[in-house]
């Protein structure tokens, strides 16, 4: 598979994911649900550790993502790791973890990126990885 296809299909999952998003209901208070120019952002990151086989650094990482649940842009977060899924040509398994963050705008996003416990995090856990993707996503009407 190549990289391009790879990352196509990761785009539409993030994709299919923001539209479920939009129907569920936000973890925090913020514009009124019924405003037309909703436009929810998805951020899909996924991390490749130094050191696959810790469980220690892992249990660092998914300690460190957690915290990230506490920023006040964040209306929704999944933290995961590879599925232990039927393995196809389209599966990339070989991340150590991911999280999937949803923000009702860009400007959400963009003050989670500047936001102390995001650059605490990164402070934190960025000598665990030696590798992370980000894929954003806005959803599009169907």
């Amino acid at each position: 598979m190549t990289d391009r296809s790879r990352r196509d299909v990761l785009v539409a999952a993030t994709a299919l994911a923001a539209g479920v998003a939009a129907t569920a209901p936000r973890a925090a208070a913020s514009a009124p649900a019924s405003k037309a120019s909703f436009a929810p952002v998805v951020h899909h990151v996924f991390f490749w550790l130094k050191n696959p086989d810790s469980k220690e650094d892992l249990a660092r990482l998914l300690a460190g993502l957690r915290t990230l649940a506490g920023i006040d842009t964040v209306r929704g977060i999944h933290i995961g790791v590879p599925a232990d899924t039927e393995q196809r040509g389209v599966v990339d398994g070989s991340y150590s973890a991911s999280e999937l963050l949803f923000f009702d705008d860009v400007a959400g996003q963009n003050a989670y990126q500047v936001h102390p416990i995001h650059k605490q995090f990164v402070a934190d856990c960025e000598h665990l990885w030696e590798r992370v993707v980000v894929y954003d996503a806005t959803a599009v009407a169907p």
